[in-house]
Parts: C-alpha cells; structure tokens; sequence
C-alpha cells in the first residue's frame, strides 16, 4: 500500500477511509459518490497532520503531558490544553506541506474560492463516538494566508478542553486519534439546518427537518429556535410543521468568519421552507439512508433553487419500542413550561440555572440543568444531571443530540425557562412532551397503552450479531439485543496503548500487556454473557505500529497490506502471539467459555493447525476452545473443506479485504478505487462456495466485513444460506428487520411452491 498523500479530493473518498480523512471526511465522499449535490473541495488527511507533528518535534511532548492528565480536575485540564494549542499554533508549518495545501486551493477556482474549513477527527462522527462540536470549523475563509491559519487552528483543537475530556471518557487515548481538516465550498445558505431521516427517538419512517434562515450554524448551535416540518416518507405529504420566530440569522462578512444579525420583522415569522423544498429535501434524506443502511444526521443548506447536502452522519439514539409509560394527567396550572420533546423519559430535580460555562461548577448529581443553550464546554455537566431544560433550539440542536446520546430527558426550545423557572425549584421534566410541571409529580407504574403493547423482539433463524471496535461500546452493543459479537479487534486495544507489542516484550513489561487484552476482552464478554464473542488476533499492517513506541524496528514494506500482518506475523512472532494466547487461556480459566478466537489472514490449513499446536504447548486445551478463522484470502474461500477438516469450529467472511484481492484493487489507490465492487461476481461466487461448504459440514459461517451491515448484501447472503452476519452497531436495527423479512419471503416461496 503507498504511503498516506498529504491531500485528498472529495471525489477520492470512500466511506471506508475515516483513518485518512476522518469521520466528516469519508462521509462527503460518500456522498459525493453517489450523486447527492455535495460542494466541492479536498481534506488535508491526518497523515499531514502526523507529519506536522513528527517533523515540528511536537509528538513526543505534547503527549506526554497529557499521559497522566486527571481530566475530571478541571484547572488541571484547562491549563494542559491552553499549553498544548498554544504549542500547536506556534510551530510552523513544514513548507512542502504548505505548499501542497496552497495547490489544492488554487485547483478551486484559481484560488479565490470562499471556503468552510471543517475539523474531521479520526475518532468524530463514529457509531460509537458520536458526539457533535468536539473539534472546531471556520467559516467564510478566504486567500492562502488565512486557508493555512485556519488549517492549523483546526489542528489546535483537537486538544481543547473537551475534546480531551471527551476522549478520555470515551477511552481513546489521545495519541491514537488523529485530525483531518475538510476544506470545502462556502455554500452561502440563504436558509439552512439540519435533516433526520427518520425520527431520531423512534425509527419511524418520518423525515424530522429543522430550518432557519442564513447559514446553518444558528440551528446546529442553538442560537436560534428552527422551523420545524415533519415529512412522511410513506405518503410523501408533510404532516406537520411548527413555525418559529426567527430573530436572529448568522452570515458570512468580508474574507474572513461570520456574523450574527438581526432578522427583519416581516422574516422572523415567515415559513423558511415551502412544502416542495421539504419534499425535495426528504427525498435526499432517503437517498442516503437507503446507501448507507441507517437513518442518518443530514446538514444541508439551500441557495436559491439549489440545495446542497454538507453532511451525513448516524443516527445512533434510536431506540427499540417498549411498553409506553402513562403521564402524568397535569392540569394546566401544574405545567410551567412548554417546549419541544426533545429526549424522552421523565425525571425530577432542583433547578440549577446555568449562564455561562464557568457556572457548571456547581451541578450536583440529580440537578435540571436550565441554560439558554448547551455547547460541547457542558457535556460533563450534562453527564450528572437528571434532565435539561433550554430556552433555544429544536430537535437537533446540541442539546437534544447530546440528550438523546446520554438518555437524559430533555426539554428545548421553551423560549423563557431561564427567566420562569426559580434557582432551587422542584420540578418535573416530561421529555416526551416537552412539559415541565411545578413540583414533584409521581411516576405512574408502566403500563400498557390500549392497543399498543411492548414491541415484540424479532427472533430470526439466523444469528445476528454486532461488530465491537473499543469496550467502551460493549454495553451500548449489547443494547441493541445482538446474538454476540462477531467481530472483537484486539489491535484497537493494543493500538490504544501507543506501544507495540514488541515494545512490551523488550522491556520486560509482559504481564501489563497482558492484563490491558484481558480489561478490555472481560468487558466485552460481560456485556454478552451467554453469548458468543468472537475476538480476532492481532491484525495490524506494520505501517501502523511505525508511529508508537518499539515502531522503529518494524519493515518497511512496499504494500503492507500484502505484508507481515495477521496470523503469519503470529506465527513467526512467536512471544507476540503467546502474549494474546496467554490473555485468552486466562479468560477461558475463569469460565469465560462464550470467547471464541479467530484468526486472520490465514491461507492454508497449516497455518491453522501450527497455530492450534503453539497454543497446546502454552497450556490451551484447543479442543475445548471455540475457534476459528477469517476468510479474506480467495485462498481460504476456496479450501474452505480442508480448513474444516484441519478442525476449526466456525468461519467469518472478511470482505473489505476478500474483495480487494480477488478483483486485485487497492481500495486506497484513487487510479482503481472506482473498480472495487463489492458484488462482483468472482466474489459473490466466492462467498456461496464456502457457505455451502459449511453448511454441508455444519459449520458456522458468518460475515464480519462492511458487507454484513449492507441489507441488500445481507438479503442475498441469508438468501444464500448463511448462519449469521455480523453487524455495525448503528445497523443492528435495519439488518435484523433484513434478516427476518428475507426468511419470512423464502419460509413463504417455499409453501407456495408446495402448493403449486
């Protein structure tokens, strides 16, 4: 694989490079891909960013002052993350780097384009990482001079305050995240907001969208309280809308950010959006919900006639249907305040009236949060109260986001809460309806509405299982209800430690590296006790142990994903891969006998069967363990029989890599990129051969890849056999409802063919 470029144009990108180009990044790409009106422009990859830091000298102390940083002090963080952006901002850029931005600027319209320069961190706008606002974005930036300023002001951020603190909550350790910076078209919105493509509470096929006028930055932070208009995707009608006052709008000035303004009177009260641009928009929105499987977070922005789409990201706070919960019946007196329903679920509390972020400090436990409008500065506020309560915003701003995200009850949008409601007051949120109410008011028992019952779960014949990259997502895995985890990475775990696995060995520090697999396999296998949780042995390229500690010694290869990865760098590593084998022989010790272990790039049986002998001759009764291996080699498709023969117990379709070489196409090679189908036919012919192998011999196989949270994908994998697929957590809903209509649809053909 060739090294990382420095620059990357959107038409380059694919979902699948978030390590490039980050969350924000990929998602353009994406889009841009698929024919949704995306503005055009470039990222600066976080390989440029790495560069900045090795060749400025800033690596090494900029992360170890953050190493031992208690972020819940909050002096302590706010001074370690005022030192780091200072030092960020004062080194200079390498000029070759300079150079190439400067390029990439000049290709958009000979360089005096107006552009938005958009944070995009390696760790932003993941299914499980999907906090809004943790990085910065400059708008309306125009010239070189201030396109390289704002470039390395993004690059600054990624070590404010919150983003620290976030990170570490999150589990991600900083050296592991990088930052990408989109560098893309000012589309200078006449009216903008936010899209979701179907209620993001519910799932319900109604597309939730939210508008106000000038740019779209008033309705992402707050400032204002959007129009909002609810479309039925079924019927194609708009079936509701609630008009705000729109007092305010923010505007691009001069060459350089932004402005808030007033609105004129005879706009503050006028409808932002006709019922044919909701419609218009609505259609995008399924557009690519549909491409990517999942509701989506959609940011759009419309000039003139023309709409343009700035961004699309998981919904991830759906949730599954429970049984409803009876309200309180409040008379009118009782309620105090109305606003939008923004996060559901009741709660009651003392009042805590929150003016400016520095008054965070005194939020207890159990408080209401009351403030004009949250911004990212609050969420470890957020994370202690009961419920949240906003004068401004609507059902996307960050407060309702965040809410949902943390499952706290929130209110937005009530306008007044600020001045009504007192400093100490007991009351009650309804976050369903938007209520507060004066005082504490019972929560009724759960109770059964008339006519709609819990929803019951979906049972399939086939498994349904949950793709897991961090612990820290396992419980939040598991709530999605999936029969196990079909794919646990354990390089993410050992990624996150900064240090190689060689590192460990050479310094004599075994056993902590040891103890850091088993913390986060145990959290996993606790989060799905009595399920299966497939954990997959090391699979790292070299090029990404180059950067952490004992990376010196690694190869420098031509095409590391060709290379020493995966289990034959296990086998010839033999200390490296008896460190993974002693976690898993500890795990299964204390009876953890849901772990199951798969092995990676595997090409012949041999390779499976040495593996099995080096873990008998470390103390692993192998025939009592549960494993398997990875088929993303047309080598292992093809001897799929001996495989099992060679006695492993299940099998798992690696096809972001299976299809890369069978078509003999680097998905990151923007010369062939385009080529990379993941439904060739040499692949899909793959794919059934092994599965009806399997099948034969009563061997579980299952897919782990991108593929398996496709539903298109999914529909012909189950139509074709398989015994269970492996989702991303944000698909879980879609792929089930997949999986049980398609063996409903084959379970009907086949009693028609009967009867025929």
């Amino acid at each position: 694989m060739k090294e990382m470029p420095d620059i990357l144009w959107l038409e380059e990108i694919r979902k699948e490079d978030i390590a490039a180009v980050g969350g924000k990044g990929a998602s353009l790409g994406e889009m841009s891909s698929i024919g949704l009106p995306v503005p055009g422009g470039f990222v600066v990859t976080s390989h440029a960013f790495r560069r900045f830091l090795i060749e400025t000298g800033l690596e090494q102390t900029l992360f170890s002052d953050l190493e031992n940083l208690d972020v819940d002090n909050n002096a302590a963080l706010e001074k370690a993350a005022d030192k780091a952006r200072a030092a960020v901002l004062k080194e200079k850029m390498p000029a070759s780097l300079r150079e190439e931005i400067k390029k990439a600027y000049k290709r958009l319209d000979s360089g005096s384009m107006v552009v938005a320069v958009r944070s995009s961190a390696t760790a932003e706008d993941l299914p499980d990482a999907s906090f809004a606002g943790q990085q910065e974005t400059y708008l309306n930036i125009k010239g070189e001079k201030n396109l390289l300023e704002a470039v390395q002001k993004c690059w600054a951020s990624l070590y404010g305050a919150r983003a620290i603190y976030y990170r570490s909550k999150q589990g991600f350790d900083d050296r592991s995240v990088n930052i990408a910076v989109v560098v893309q078209q000012l589309v200078n919105s006449e009216k903008a907001g936010v899209m979701f493509t179907s209620h993001p509470v519910t799932g319900e096929p109604l597309a939730i969208i939210e508008g106000s006028w000038g740019l779209g930055e008033s309705v992402v932070s707050g400032s204002v309280s959007p129009d909002k208009y609810v479309f039925d995707q079924r019927t194609g009608n708009v079936i509701d809308r609630l008009i705000a006052q729109k007092k305010i709008e923010i505007v691009s000035e001069g060459d350089h950010g932004t402005r808030t303004l007033d609105v004129p009177t005879d706009r503050q009260d006028a409808p932002v959006l006709s019922d044919d641009e909701v419609g218009r928009l609505a259609k995008f929105g399924a557009i690519a919900e549909t491409h990517y499987g999942v509701p989506q977070d959609v940011e759009w922005g419309i000039v003139g006639n023309e709409i343009y789409i700035l961004q699309s990201r998981p919904i991830t706070t759906i949730r599954p249907a429970t049984a409803m919960m009876q309200r309180p019946e409040a008379t009118e007196e009782k309620i105090l305040v109305r606003g939008q329903g923004a996060s559901p679920g009741i709660a009651t509390g003392r009042v805590v009236i929150i003016k400016d972020v520095k008054d965070t400090g005194k939020v207890e436990e159990g408080d209401i949060l009351v403030t004009r409008m949250t911004n990212p500065d609050m969420v470890p506020a957020m994370r202690k109260v009961a419920a949240i309560v906003t004068d401004e915003g609507g059902m996307t701003c960050h407060a309702a986001i965040v809410s949902r995200e943390l499952g706290t009850p929130a209110v937005v949008g009530t306008r007044n809460a600020t001045s009504l409601l007192a400093q100490g007051q007991l009351v009650t949120i309804d976050g369903e309806k938007g209520f507060v109410y004066d005082g504490a008011i019972e929560k009724p028992a759960k109770k059964e509405a008339p006519g709609v019952g819990a929803a019951a779960p979906i049972i399939t014949a086939t498994s349904v299982k949950v793709n897991v990259s961090i612990p820290e997502a396992a419980e939040r895995a598991a709530a999605t209800g999936a029969d196990g985890v079909g794919l646990l990475r354990i390089e993410h775990l050992i990624l996150g430690l900064n240090r190689t696995p060689g590192w460990f060995i050479a310094n004599n520090r075994e056993e902590e590296f040891v103890q850091e697999l088993i913390r986060g396999i145990k959290i996993v296998l606790d989060a799905f006790h009595g399920k299966p949780v497939w954990v997959r042995t090391l699979d790292a390229p070299t090029d990404e142990f180059r950067n952490m500690e004992g990376g010196e010694s690694e190869p420098h290869e031509h095409n590391p994903m060709l290379g020493w990865r995966g289990i034959r760098r296990d086998l010839q590593s033999a200390d490296q891969f008896r460190l993974q084998v002693e976690a898993f022989r500890r795990l299964w010790e204390q009876g953890y006998d849901n772990l199951g272990v798969m092995f990676p790039m595997v090409s012949h049986p041999d390779e499976f069967s040495t593996a099995c002998a080096m873990m008998r001759e470390w103390g692993v009764d192998t025939a009592k363990a549960t494993l398997g291996v990875m088929i993303e080699i047309p080598a292992s498709a093809i001897m799929i029989e001996d495989f099992i023969h060679a006695g492993i117990d299940f099998a798992s379709f690696g096809t972001n890599d299976l299809i890369q070489y069978t078509l003999a196409i680097d998905r990151n090679n923007e010369n062939v990129s385009t080529m990379y189908q993941p439904k060739h036919p040499a692949v899909l012919a793959l794919i059934d051969s092994a599965i009806q192998v399997s099948r034969e011999h009563g061997i579980e196989c299952s897919i782990c890849g991108q593929a398996g949270s496709d539903p298109d994908m999914v529909e012909w994998l189950v139509d074709h056999g398989i015994s269970s697929v492996s989702a991303n957590i944000d698909a879980m809903a879609k792929i089930r409802e997949t999986v049980a209509r398609t063996e409903k649809r084959i379970i009907l053909e086949s009693a028609r063919r009967r009867h025929a």
